[in-house]
C-alpha cells in the first residue's frame, strides 16, 4: 500500500489518466461536517459487508479524519488480494490545512 499526504493525492487524482476510487471510511457523522466531492462512504465500522462496492482491478484512495482508519481498511482489503491502494496520511483534516482550506475541520 502507497502512503500519500493530502497535497500528493490532490496532485495525482489531477494527473492520473484513470481517477481512483476514493473511499472514505469514516462515520456518516463525520461526513456530513466534510467530505472530498466523489469520495463514496464505506464506514469502516461497516466494511467487509460493503466490499461488493469496490472493484479489485481499480486503484483506491483510503481517507479517514487523520489516517489510521484508512490504513486498518487498507491492511484489511490488502489481505483481500487488493494490490492497488493509496492511504492518505493526515486524512480529511491534512487536505482541509493543505488543499482545501475552505472545508470545515472537526
Amino acid at each position: 500500500m502507497q502512503q500519500m499526504n493530502a497535497k500528493q493525492v490532490a496532485n495525482y487524482i489531477k494527473q492520473a489518466d484513470t481517477k481512483p476510487t476514493l473511499v472514505d471510511v469514516r462515520e456518516p457523522n463525520e461526513i456530513e461536517i466534510c467530505a472530498i466531492d466523489g469520495a463514496i462512504n464505506i464506514p469502516l465500522s461497516n466494511f467487509q459487508p460493503a466490499l461488493d462496492q469496490l472493484d479489485p482491478e481499480q486503484e483506491i484512495v483510503l481517507i479517514c479524519h487523520h489516517g489510521i482508519r484508512s490504513l486498518r481498511a487498507g491492511m484489511f482489503l490488502e489481505e483481500q488480494g487488493y494490490t492497488k491502494l493509496i492511504n492518505m496520511l493526515g486524512g480529511i483534516d491534512d487536505w482541509a490545512c493543505e488543499v482545501d482550506p475552505q472545508m470545515r475541520r472537526y
